[in-house]
C-alpha cells in the first residue's frame, strides 16, 4: 500500500481568524496572518486581498484551502454568529 494513511493538511499562507468584536459602535474584524505573522485586522474581504498583494501574495481563489484558511467562517461571514438555541 503506497497511500498516505492521512488526509493531505495544507499550510496555507494566509490565515483569517473568526469575527471577533471590538470597542462597542466599531465594526467587527477578523485578524489575518501571513507566514504565522498577524499583520492586520480585516473587515473585509477586499482587505484580505489588499493586504496579500502588499506581501506579495496573488490570489486567484479565495476558497483554495492551499492558498486562504479561513477559521469560524468563510469569506462571506464578516459578523459574529450569535448564540445557537
Amino acid at each position: 500500500m503506497t497511500e498516505i494513511a492521512s488526509p493531505h493538511i495544507s499550510q496555507p499562507r494566509i490565515l483569517v481568524l473568526g469575527v471577533m468584536t471590538g470597542k462597542p459602535g466599531s465594526a467587527p474584524f477578523r485578524i489575518v496572518e501571513i507566514d504565522g505573522e498577524v499583520v492586520c485586522e480585516a473587515r473585509t474581504i477586499t482587505d484580505v486581498l489588499s493586504i496579500a498583494a502588499a506581501y506579495g501574495i496573488t490570489v486567484h481563489d479565495l476558497d483554495d484551502p492551499d492558498v486562504v484558511r479561513w477559521v469560524g467562517g468563510d469569506k462571506f461571514t464578516w459578523v459574529p454568529r450569535g448564540p445557537r438555541p
